[in-house]
Formats: C-alpha cells, structure tokens, sequence
C-alpha cells in the first residue's frame, strides 16, 4: 500500500479494487508503532475564524500533503494556556515537526517546543530568541510604517482600532505610538477596542464608538483590513467621506482591498509566503541528519498606498 509502483499494474487495479470493497483504512498506530514515524505535521494557528490564516494553511497543506504528510490544525483562540495544552496533545500524538503562530509562549511551552527535539517554526512575528527557526515580520517596524504614511499626509490625530489586543497586534499599536512620539505627537489616545474577532461587523461597530464619543480623529489606522472596511462603511452611513473627512489605513492587505470603494490602503503582509517557507523548511529539517541551528528569516512587509488614504 505504501508502494504501489513495487507491483505490475494489473496487480495494482486488483489490490485497489479489493480495497474499495472492503473499505480498508490502514491502522496509523500500527504503523507508528512499526516505523516510529508519523507523518504528521501539528500546526498551531490563533483562530480559524479569521480568513488571515487561510492563505497561510492553504500553503502549508498545499506542500506537506504533497510530500505525504498529513497536517493536524488546533485552534489556540488567543490563549497562551489553551497554546499550552495544544502543544502538549501535539507532541502527545507524536507529530514529527510543530509550526506554531507567534513567539510569546508560557514557560512551560517554551520548555516543551525545545526540548521536543522536532523541526519547530515560529510565524507571522519575530522573536529576539527564537526556540528553531522563526520567519516572520517586525509588528512593531510595520505600525510605525503605516502611521508614518498618515502623519506624511499632514494627518496629526490618529485613532487606533483594534479586536484581540494580542501580541501582534500590540505590537502594531507600540508602532503607532512611536512613530507619533518621533513627529512631536501625543501618541494615539483615540483606540477603540473590543475582545472580539475581527470582521466588518466589529469594524463598523468599533469606528460608531469613537465618533459617538465626539472625539472624531482625522485618520484610522485599523490592525486588519476587516476593521478597516467596517469602518468605511460606517463613515458612509454617518455622512462622512474616505478620505476626504477622514483616512483609513488597514492591515494585511486581503484580496478585497484593492477593488473595495474607495480601495484600501494598507500594510501587505507575506502570509503564503510564510507557509510556504515554513513548510519547505520543516521537510528539510525532517530529511537531514544534522540538527539545524536556530535562524530568523525576515520575510518583511510593503506599504500599499490606495485610495482611503489620497488625501
């Protein structure tokens, strides 16, 4: 079954054959057990509700299926303990490489991915100590590069609105500020939040909150374009124009914000590229003998100037 090519082809549409009509599925922890290998790539990801991730899973299924892996995705939802207790069920399963989102993890995490002995990648952010290999972005470098983009434009009171204060997207916020301080600015005071996942909805929702405050910015910068088209929407329905009342920067650049009305500008992100290295690096690290040092490689980002911001 593993080798279909090791027999003549007439012996192979009888073995498929009676495979079908038995309805035989290999027993996997047979198989574990008789090879120590489990051809299972664990794959940790904050949440399955955003469709950031699903260009990067795309590329990672899209490579390790391919090479005959399978690929087991668990959903963290934000929590460093719920990270925690995925890690320990991964490693449990005896997966043979672990590619996890992020690089802030409890101690005890930290202490298992490196002492697991396995192919472990941190994505979407770089880490000053990375556990194996870690490819990512500088959060920090990237908000300060959208607002700098804003306050260039002559803007001076930016608000800052964001779902899940994560690590990434704390980091975005820390950016803003700094690039506030470096102009002469009071640092964004005007951030609208709500722990929620990101979508359009909470978009609109959060930019109605600031403008009912009545301390109405004259630019946002949103942490992912979701928001950033909530908030569009919203500036319509409230009689206020992007950008000519208003500028709206967003994050991540997804399909939809080169052709919204107006087209969105924001930060583009290298997601596929991600998984893509990602993946290519653990199948590397699984074929080789030697045990690879720890690297960062730094996939960077570019600023996408659009429409929302032509002031």
């Amino acid at each position: 079954m593993r080798k279909p090519d090791a027999v003549s082809p007439a012996l192979r549409v009888r073995v498929n054959a009676a495979v079908k009509e038995l309805g035989y599925v290999p027993n996997l922890a047979a198989s574990r057990l008789a090879s120590s290998r489990t051809h299972t790539i664990g794959v940790i990801v904050p949440t399955l509700y955003n469709v950031i991730f699903a260009e990067y899973l795309f590329a990672l299924h899209d490579i390790l299926v391919a090479a005959g892996f399978h690929v087991l995705v668990v959903n963290s939802r934000y929590s460093q303990i719920e990270e925690e207790n995925a890690i320990k069920a991964l490693l449990g399963q005896r997966v043979e490489a672990i590619i996890i989102t992020g690089t802030h993890h409890t101690p005890l995490s930290r202490q298992l991915l490196s002492q697991a002995r396995l192919p472990v990648v941190e994505t979407f952010e770089l880490s000053p100590e990375p556990i194996d290999l870690n490819i990512g972005m500088s959060q920090e470098n990237a908000g300060q590069t959208a607002t700098q983009h804003l306050i260039g434009l002559g803007l001076r009171r930016i608000a800052f609105l964001t779902g899940n204060l994560d690590h990434r997207a704390q980091s975005r916020l820390d950016g803003c500020r700094l690039a506030m301080e470096q102009a002469g600015l009071r640092p964004a005071e005007i951030i609208a939040r709500k722990p929620r996942h990101s979508s359009v909805a909470l978009g609109s929702d959060l930019f109605a909150m600031t403008h009912e405050s009545g301390d109405v910015p004259e630019a946002i910068f949103c942490t992912d374009d979701n928001l950033a088209l909530g908030a569009m929407q919203e500036c319509r329905k409230r009689g206020m124009r992007v950008p000519d009342d208003i500028a709206i920067m967003g994050f991540h650049d997804l399909e939809f914000a080169a052709c919204s009305a107006p087209s969105l500008s924001s930060i583009a992100t290298r997601r596929f590229e991600t998984g893509k290295l990602a993946a290519e690096r653990v199948l590397a690290a699984l074929n080789s003998s030697r045990t690879p040092a720890a690297e960062q490689i730094d996939l960077g980002y570019t600023l996408i100037a659009r429409e929302s911001t032509a002031v």
